[in-house]
């Protein structure tokens, strides 16, 4: 009998009758983290990696949370339970399920390159490893962190000089911390969408160093010129847009590193930023664990199942409900919204980010 098999809820665990980031309401989740896709209301019971305990309370409101330490045990109807760095947001965890000397781990989303905002990524050896694969294809390859910073730091910059705001949109929970984490303080005032400030705060808890990133509402008209303010992209095209003026403004994802997108959003610049794996740091990940049997998930699952069969693996596929960084696959054309998000609320921008958002 297979470890974890597909279910109309979601990955499901048979002997410990438990599921992994179901998209149904079932009685006991296993969330790998706080994204949208992965981590939904209605379950009875959730168990998580200590660290993204804000965020899910945060996401989830009242809900019956247990949180294991990484790399901490726990027994479920006879099936070994740990949970693993995955590298991706903070708090985000590989399952590791073990059953009578079979050991299966589900990735949930992953990367590979530490950004200073989370646990970094830890490969973990097993007999079955579960996959993402968002960004499958050999095309796909990030540059280190460090050197994205510095071209964000200078584009600010160059904004700055010429006193007109800086305006990024990206996902409110990942990519929003990891741009704030590696800014220039020096260039000038650092502002936010109301939408992240609980994202933020929950990372500030957790002991994650962010600069202090004040609502951009509250903000006085000569702080903004130069000011780099972060906004999700469902902000686009709405009436909290009008404060800042004349401005420039960026997507920081990684479907930007294709010329076309970036043409077709009708944005100043595009920067090449992703939560998951590029095509390198799949194939690292998933030699890492040794595993002879891989299931490939969510993304370009057909092109990675057929690399991996070429290179000696028995490799399948699940279907699942995950989102394929749905943030970035609905960014919204020049001057429109998003098809799947919700528009940023034009009267506030203190409402909760849309979990239509999903998955950066």
């Amino acid at each position: 009998m297979d470890l974890i098999t597909a279910r109309p809820e979601g990955l499901y665990c048979p002997p410990g009758d438990f599921y992994i980031d179901p998209w149904r309401p079932v009685p006991r989740a296993v969330i790998t983290h706080a994204h949208g896709d992965h981590a939904r209301t209605g379950s009875g019971s959730y168990l998580a990696a200590a660290p993204g305990e804000g965020l899910l309370r945060s996401r989830l409101g009242e809900i019956h949370l247990r949180t294991l330490d990484y790399g901490e045990p726990i027994t479920v109807n006879g099936v070994t339970i740990s949970l693993h760095p995955a590298g991706h947001v903070l708090g985000s965890a590989q399952v590791r399920v073990e059953h009578r000397g079979e050991v299966w781990v589900a990735s949930g989303d992953y990367k590979t390159e530490a950004d200073g905002t989370c646990t970094p990524f830890e490969p973990v050896r097993c007999h079955t490893f579960i996959t993402e694969s968002t960004f499958g294809l050999p095309i796909y390859r990030w540059m280190p962190q460090a050197a994205l910073m510095a071209d964000i730091n200078a584009w600010w910059a160059d904004n700055a000089a010429l006193q007109r705001a800086s305006v990024v949109f990206c996902y409110s929970l990942g990519k929003a911390q990891r741009i704030l984490h590696g800014l220039d303080t020096a260039i000038g005032p650092i502002m936010c969408h109301g939408a992240m400030e609980p994202l933020n705060a929950a990372y500030r808890a957790a002991g994650v160093a962010l600069p202090e990133a004040p609502n951009a509402t509250r903000a006085e008209p000569a702080e903004l010129r130069q000011a780099l303010v972060l906004a999700p992209p469902s902000a686009r095209g709405t009436t909290w847009m009008r404060r800042f003026g004349e401005h420039a403004d960026a997507f920081a994802s990684g479907w930007m590193h294709v010329r076309g997108a970036r043409r077709r959003r009708g944005v100043d610049r595009g920067f090449v930023m992703s939560d998951h794996a590029d095509w390198p740091g799949l194939q690292e990940a998933i030699a890492a664990t040794a595993a002879e049997r891989v299931y490939v998930t969510h993304g370009s699952t057909a092109v990675m199942q057929r690399w991996l069969q070429e290179q000696g693996l028995d490799a399948r596929t699940f279907q699942t409900a995950y989102g394929d960084e749905d943030d970035e696959n609905g960014l919204p054309e020049a001057g429109g919204a998003p098809e799947r998000e919700a528009e940023a609320p034009e009267t506030t921008e203190d409402a909760p980010a849309s979990d239509r958002e999903a998955s950066a």
